[in-house]
């Protein structure tokens, strides 16, 4: 049986500022499942303590990490019951606000040490210094938090494999040279061509280049961030790396996300039941105060960033509200999208609903009521809310990049019998307001709207797709792995 070490930053329901912590609550419940022994590591953040009281008898492992009194506490996840050990060093971890800002809103200034010191305990279980019976064939490295693990393995003789996934090019982890000093790493490692970074220390560089295999959350993505527009400055060392690169779709969790069941929605429904998904519409109507009548209901969820399109968005609503469409949107983010949507609230009243924050049993209820639902983000590697959206019976309207373009198949470029959304590839808000009329156009005819919801529904998105591919992944790295590590120029270590 495959032994892996799976190591997070954030895990749903522990803790979450995104998707990071749906993948590592799935992933591994789905690698489980298969066969494959794995166990999570997560810092022992104030809201993933309470697991250590599943069983109050045991007691955690000790570990002292440089100046840092260390206790390895080993506990179950809820209802998927995956071993996960947490890293409990209550100076750096036992704080209220996010994982990585403060209640204001700022990064903690330790940052780097905090997850220095994470990595440090993912390398002492990996190397079986740990003192803990249990050593792993490869560790699973999950963005920048996780990138000094491959570094430190990197050296390390009879060292595990690594696999290193990008959920998010765009946060890398910067530092400066001080706060490199800091962390005692060794000279030879200030370099371009290692963990330096236009003068910063950059933690997701120490994955990309020491890992023995990179992945990302699509095979779009794992494209795109080989280019200068999508690479945030990191494209050259992927493409470089392009033949250990590979983009594995993330899946979705179809216990929770199942229209048949959800406990959540007005309504369960199945695939050509379509006077139950009209229940759950109306149902949304009346929950968000709006006119209750057969004009498209639109929706949207998801962080009021620039990333997600929200000027576009905030650029097209307005004439389609006067075409008489409804939208009904969920989500938070910066002022300067808060308020304009606040302002267009008001304005068109029992047209437009806003709701600022987030709240899951809406955003179900949004999933299933709604006719489409639009995701005109600038980039996007992977995307989740489609593939709801998509299972839900709700028509995607999406921008064509990364995992949205690998998910939403559009009548334009596809078979009647594949279909099952809109997309555009002009990027800004004429391709938008363009594959919406599409949309609308085509929502006006029953027949061929339900087929494209009909062709939504049936797609396979679950985590047991995925969780094959990552277990093909594994296997070409075990028994016996290579490491080809780095531009060759680098002097990156080749070691078996």
């Amino acid at each position: 049986m495959t032994r892996v070490l799976f190591t997070t930053s954030e895990l749903y329901p522990l803790v979450k500022t995104g998707g990071l912590a749906d993948v590592s609550a799935s992933l591994p419940a789905a690698l489980k499942a298969s066969g494959v022994d794995v166990r999570i590591l997560l810092p022992g953040y104030p809201a993933a303590m309470p697991l250590t009281q599943q069983n109050p008898d045991s007691a955690p492992v000790a570990l002292q990490v440089g100046p840092h009194a260390v206790k390895l506490w080993a506990a179950h996840l809820p209802e998927t019951g995956v071993p996960v050990w947490l890293v409990d060093c209550p100076p750096l971890f036992d704080r209220s606000g996010s994982p990585y800002h403060n209640p204001d809103g700022q990064e903690w200034w330790d940052n780097a040490q905090r997850f220095a010191l994470f990595a440090r305990v993912a390398v002492l279980l990996a190397s079986g210094g740990a003192g803990i019976h249990w050593i792993p064939d490869l560790v699973h490295c999950n963005d920048w938090q996780s990138g000094l693990i491959p570094v430190w393995l990197a050296d390390l003789p009879g060292a595990p494999a690594t696999v290193f996934t990008i959920h998010n090019i765009a946060y890398q982890g910067l530092f400066d040279h001080d706060t490199f000093r800091s962390l005692g790493l060794p000279d030879s490692l200030w370099h371009w061509e290692r963990l330096e970074f236009h003068d910063r220390l950059s933690f997701i560089k120490g994955g990309l280049g020491y890992s023995d295999r990179i992945t990302t959350v699509s095979p779009g993505y794992a494209k795109e961030i080989q280019t200068p527009a999508f690479g945030y400055g990191l494209e050259g060392l992927l493409g470089h790396r392009r033949q250990d690169l590979h983009g594995i779709l993330n899946g979705i969790d179809t216990t929770v996300w199942n229209p048949a069941t959800d406990p959540l929605i007005a309504e369960p429904f199945q695939s050509g039941e379509w006077h139950k998904k009209a229940r759950c519409r109306q149902a949304l109507l009346r929950e968000s105060g709006l006119d209750d009548d057969d004009a498209p209901l639109i929706g949207f969820i998801g962080r009021l960033v620039e990333q997600k399109g929200i000027d576009w968005l905030l650029e097209v609503m307005p004439g389609w509200l006067g075409r008489g469409c409804r939208f009904v949107i969920l989500g938070s983010g910066e002022q300067r999208y808060e308020e304009p949507l606040k302002k267009l609230a008001q304005d068109w009243p029992g047209k437009l609903s806003l709701t600022l924050g987030y709240d899951e049993g809406l955003s179900h209820r949004i999933t299933a009521g709604c006719d489409a639902f639009m995701m005109p983000s600038r980039f996007e590697p992977c995307g989740l809310n489609q593939l709801y959206s998509l299972r839900y019976g709700t028509v995607p309207v999406v921008h064509r990049v990364g995992g949205l373009a690998d998910t939403v198949l559009d009548p334009g470029d596809s078979t009647p019998d594949q279909a099952n959304g809109f997309s555009f590839s002009k990027p800004g808000p004429a391709g938008l307001d363009e594959a919406l009329g599409r949309a609308m156009a085509t929502f006006a005819d029953k027949p061929a709207w339900q087929r494209l919801q009909a062709n939504g529904m049936a797609r396979d998105f679950s985590w047991t797709r995925s969780a094959r591919e990552y277990q093909m992944l594994y296997q070409s790295l075990l028994p016996d792995h290579v490491s080809d590590r780095l531009y060759p120029s680098y002097g990156g270590k080749r070691h078996a």
